[in-house]
């Protein structure tokens, strides 16, 4: 029986466990001994719903008007019986330096309900006010902002790729200022509450910060609790011990480096890798300037804040990861006192990462076996598809259509990459240097069917499983950005609909799955963002 979201079973299994802050005033501060503060969400002038996830209400075993029933709930205004608001205390590395206490500064965690497959999710506002953590900060968060959290968290999902979930997207009827740059134009902006759901909300930062700190006796109840109940299969008979922490360590390895896949595999550039930002279930979290994809460049950040050192950008991320993994291994070293096995973790994200990359890019080009030509086929690919501004997402569409009779003539070529390519002139410049990789790869498809270890309709699956049609881009974002402001949802809708189906063709929806227009090659938020949110 569906439900109303004020009839779910609230409970707070990380209040009730893990140790709090003793002071229960919120003003900001430094906290100590404590993995959380209690705080209550400060009330917003007029919430109105903006938009709600069905999949993600179906996650939880709610009604199909939920939200909108719950709204004052959603945008921080009410608490129902069974809620333990709180904000959690982390700290991180921020561009690859230490920057100590960090914390929820603008998201307050409601508790944790039983969903409809039986699992705890929490529930957590995001730009609900203030907390101790907040810093200089008002915590609040902008319309912009919040509407591209929400799209991007609901995607992700739909795309396959692990992540945090969005429940619901609320205006607060108030404005927020910020200066979107940081070039000392603020201006005042509409405010917004998303309503974040997953599992728990923990971050490598977490215990980042109780390790710095030489608070090792928290440290050791935060492991335990993590592992009891995320990851419980590595418990013994006398609990926690060394082994399974570094065994459990190994796991987060893993469970990273496939997240990390799945966004080379779409084309998702998180923008901002922070150790606060990486979660311990390995889950795609913290939506603040990320991009994605469509003019290939693997140097591409479409963070202003990371513009200058680029330590961010697509082609980077699978070595951030790695050594924000060294970061959390570093903060875990004296609950296992042996460095050797937590390495062993690092060298297994590493073994996982090549595994999984490679296996990724077979599927989306359709090949069935690993050949020890893979790498040299794949690297030419990366160069191929640099060479003339080719759209990452389209590029894969556009192999899909080719069909296995094909003679890739420099004419049946420069017709198929017409549509996803952004410099035509370019391309028929460039056409006679780019076709011998397609002719090999071609000629790979044709012997992987003539040695009977796949057919033609088997690799066609296997490429549309793999290659989306339809993703987040950052023009559309920007456009539906652009309508809810001036209080047009309907746009927001119908790309969510889109969106939700994202490997299926849906006529009428081409809009939503062409090439970025000229106008927004170089707008704000189209091509660049910041943190400012």
């Amino acid at each position: 029986m569906m439900k109303t979201l004020q009839e779910l079973d609230f409970g707070s299994r990380f209040t009730a466990e893990l140790p709090a802050d003793a002071e229960l005033a919120n003003y900001r501060r430094q906290v100590h001994g404590a993995c959380y503060t209690r705080v209550s969400p400060t009330p917003v002038a007029a919430p109105r719903l903006i938009a709600s996830s069905r999949a993600c209400e179906e996650l939880l075993g709610l009604g199909p008007d939920a939200s909108r029933q719950a709204v004052e709930i959603l945008a921080g205004n009410a608490v129902v019986a069974g809620m333990d608001p709180h904000a959690a205390c982390y700290g991180g590395h921020q561009f690859g330096h230490w920057a100590g206490q960090l914390g929820d500064g603008r998201a307050i965690t409601l508790g944790d309900v039983s969903g409809a497959d039986g699992k705890r999710y929490e529930l957590q506002l995001k730009g609900a006010g203030p907390t101790p953590y907040s810093r200089t900060a008002d915590g609040r968060a902008v319309l912009r902002s919040s509407l591209r959290e929400f799209v991007c968290s609901e995607s992700m999902m739909a795309l396959g790729v692990p992540t945090t979930r969005a429940l619901s997207l609320v205006a607060t009827g108030d404005g927020v200022v910020r200066d979107m740059f940081y070039d000392g134009h603020p201006r005042k902006e509409p405010g917004a509450v998303v309503c974040r759901v997953a599992p728990t909300f923990v971050r490598f930062g977490n215990f980042e910060l109780l390790a710095a700190r030489d608070d090792l006796t928290t440290l050791r109840a935060l492991v335990t609790w993590v592992i009891t109940h995320h990851y419980p299969w590595h418990l013994s008979a006398s609990g926690v011990t060394d082994e399974s922490v570094a065994a459990w360590f190994q796991e987060v390895a893993t469970r990273t480096a496939e997240m990390v896949v799945g966004w080379m595999r779409v084309g998702f550039v998180h923008g901002v890798m922070n150790t606060d930002n990486m979660s311990i279930l390995g889950l795609t979290i913290d939506y603040g300037p990320y991009g994605w994809l469509e003019v290939f460049d693997p140097d591409w950040t479409p963070n202003t804040t990371d513009a200058g050192g680029r330590r961010y950008r697509f082609g980077h991320q699978p070595q951030v990861a790695m050594w924000n993994l060294a970061r959390l291994a570093s903060a875990l070293l004296p609950l296992v006192g042996d460095a050797a096995s937590l390495e062993a973790g690092v060298r297994a994200y590493a073994s996982t990462y090549r595994r999984a990359y490679g296996q990724m890019m077979r599927d989306k080009l359709g090949l069935a076996e690993g050949r020890d030509t893979d790498e040299d086929l794949l690297g030419d690919l990366m160069v191929t598809m640099r060479v003339v501004e080719t759209d990452y997402t389209l590029f894969f569409q556009a192999l899909g259509g080719i069909s296995e009779d094909a003679v890739l003539s420099p004419e049946v070529l420069l017709t198929a990459l017409a549509p996803v390519v952004y410099d035509g002139a370019a391309a028929q410049r460039e056409v006679g240097a780019i076709s011998p990789w397609f002719e090999r790869w071609q000629a790979r498809r044709r012997s992987e069917v003539a040695d009977g270890l796949t057919s033609w309709g088997a690799q066609s699956a296997r490429m549309a499983a793999a290659n989306p049609i339809y993703v987040p881009r950052n023009y559309l974002a920007q456009e539906a950005i652009d309508a809810a402001e001036k209080g047009d949802y309907a746009v927001l809708e119908r790309w969510m609909a889109v969106l939700s189906r994202p490997y299926t063709p849906q006529p009428g929806a081409e809009h939503f799955a062409g090439r970025r227009p000229e106008w927004a090659r170089n707008r704000p938020g189209c091509s660049t963002l910041s943190c400012s949110s």
